[in-house]
């Protein structure tokens, strides 16, 4: 009998433009497909940063002196830059200008320690790469001072600031009324050091390079944490990262220079760079977001440009709908807010749509070996709050049961699995996880647990590392979340699993508790665990139920706004 997954029956629900593409249109280099949007649009806006103003032009001249400031210093196709930036204009003329040189990007997140910055670019310089960095003042002194000498391919350093991009006068005008972190920046021992704005952007050819990429050529290395283990880089070639970005152009029907984004993912993680990259290659100003918690400055910014798309994680949401001045703001201009990388509660989904209107809310899924998304909440038709939508274009999707690899039927939980032109190429220099990953048929197996429903929307129930396992029965954290949090008290849950010391191979669930801002505790914690659990005895099963409640003013949270399992246990 036919599998309903190799049927592909979902597409039947796809809005009516969308079909799957030519695999030819993929045949493309991320520098070829943007090069038309800077000839057509040179001096319409591409960023504004804390007001300050930037073309198309600026950006391609500015990328073209980055390029060619790697290639005098003898780097080649295939050599590595780590970007180490929260989203200022430098990380946008890095980006590009690695692409254009034809060398790898991989995002290093400045939140790092220096042992584990020292992981991630001694790990890029393996195979004989040499390796250059872009990085903060503050971070130069404090973090890779410690490091430099024990990085023998880091060849070039360039710092920049925060405030960098702005004239020397207006940069002293900012530290008038603003702390901002900085540090001294000194010459490195065989290693060539660049300051971004006095030698770079004054100091090499803004003429475009002439280096031959093609789509095979790996262009990201992105390094993922996952949930055991030391991060691993997936390698993502041109062609890889142009099939979704093309696909999810044609997914949302989204057109050349005709909207506005405000997106608070970093940079450095593969939702954010795509992000990023998916605006420039389509000719729309973005407004780049440096400190995603800081909700006012989202809001000055929202209400200055007017943006027509949001992307953030469901977190940053979560602050933005308890924030008022987010509430009164007119949202007539917004027309869709997608989130990513997190599964987001059905409650606060609704929430938001309270606020900027129904219908705008778009939920999707992916993962950075994917390119990095898989599926998506249709454009125009039916979106189902809760579900991270249907397969896109291109790609197969099946979910299967993790101990056997058999395909569960639909509306069963298992592990989701995933092939097409986005799966990557592999991790690098680690074979043997590539091999755990990528099976023999294409298919990435994700480590995330969803099931499909009839129609083919998917829904996230956990990752697999986090499913808790409770006298035999497999509790899924998210599910258990996404109930627990209508309760009125609860603004934030988490759920994490710990050895059941009286029955051994058992778990107890924890639940950790964010107050709901608006709820008026009168302080009594035990009356509220009391409440809280009576709650959950009517609406969960006895094994979901959490035996231990803990309350905390803040959960911990990943760099990207994703609530801190790791860290919790």
């Amino acid at each position: 009998m036919t599998s309903p997954y190799e049927t592909r029956f979902w597409m039947k629900n796809w809005d009516p433009n969308v079909k799957d593409i030519d695999p030819k249109e993929f045949e493309t280099t991320y520098p070829a497909y943007i090069r038309n949007i800077f000839d057509k649009y040179p001096d319409n806006m591409a960023l504004s940063y804390q007001g300050l103003e930037i073309t198309f032009a600026d950006v391609d001249k500015r990328s073209n002196q980055f390029a060619n400031m790697l290639i005098q210093n003898g780097f080649k196709k295939g050599d590595a830059v780590g970007i180490n930036l929260p989203n200022i204009p430098e990380y946008v003329y890095s980006l590009i200008g690695t692409l254009k040189a034809g060398c790898i990007v991989s995002g290093v997140s400045p939140l790092m320690s220096d042992i584990q910055m020292h992981y991630q670019l001694d790990d890029l310089s393996k195979g004989g790469k040499k390796v250059a960095l872009v990085t903060l003042d503050a971070i130069f002194e404090h973090r890779l001072k410690k490091i430099a000498s024990t990085l023998p391919h880091l060849e070039v350093v360039i710092a920049t600031s925060v405030i960098g991009s702005f004239p020397k006068e207006q940069q002293e005008k900012i530290k008038a009324v603003q702390e901002i972190p900085s540090g001294i920046v000194t010459t490195l021992e065989g290693k060539s050091v660049y300051n971004f704005q006095d030698d770079i952007l004054a100091k090499f050819s803004d003429e475009l390079p002439k280096v031959e990429i093609s789509p095979e050529d790996i262009g990201w290395i992105q390094y993922t944490g996952g949930t055991t283990g030391p991060p691993k880089g997936a390698m993502l070639s041109h062609r890889n990262c142009m099939s979704n970005m093309i696909s999810i152009r044609k997914w949302l029907q989204w057109e050349e220079a005709d909207g506005m984004l405000l997106s608070g993912f970093p940079m450095f993680h593969a939702a954010g760079l795509t992000v990023c990259e998916s605006a420039l290659a389509l000719g729309w100003g973005q407004i780049l977001i440096a400190n995603p918690r800081d909700a006012l400055h989202i809001c000055n910014q929202m209400k200055a440009y007017n943006p027509t798309v949001l992307v953030n994680v469901p977190s940053l949401y979560q602050i933005l709908i308890n924030f008022k001045k987010f509430k009164r703001l007119d949202h007539n201009q917004l027309r869709m807010c997608i989130s990513a990388a997190a599964p987001f509660p059905k409650e606060s989904q609704e929430k938001l749509e309270e606020i900027v209107g129904q219908g705008k809310l778009l939920e999707l899924y992916g993962m950075t070996e994917l390119s990095p998304v898989a599926t998506m909440n249709p454009s125009l038709g039916k979106k189902k709050l809760g579900k991270v939508g249907l397969p896109i274009q291109n790609i197969m999707l099946k979910i299967v049961d993790p101990d056997s690899n058999e395909e569960v039927p639909l509306g069963q939980p298992g592990e989701i699995c995933v092939a097409g032109p986005l799966v990557m190429k592999g991790y690098y220099n680690k074979p043997e996880e590539t091999a755990k990953a990528v099976d023999k048929d294409g298919y990435m197996h994700t480590g995330d647990v969803g099931l499909m429903d009839e129609e083919g929307y998917v829904q996230i129930v956990d990752r697999t590392k986090d499913m808790i396992i409770v006298g035999g029965f497999k509790v899924f954290s998210a599910k258990v979340e996404d109930t627990l949090v209508k309760h009125p008290a609860i603004g934030m849950v988490a759920l994490i699993g710990t050895p059941n010391p009286e029955r051994p191979g058992s778990e107890i669930v924890n639940a950790y508790i964010q107050l709901d801002p608006e709820f008026e505790f009168d302080g009594n914690k035990d009356a509220l665990k009391e409440d809280i659990l009576a709650f959950a005895n009517k609406e969960l099963a006895p094994y979901e139920i959490p035996k231990k409640i803990e309350f905390s003013e803040e959960l911990p949270l990943t760099v990207i706004g994703k609530i801190d399992k790791k860290a919790l246990r």
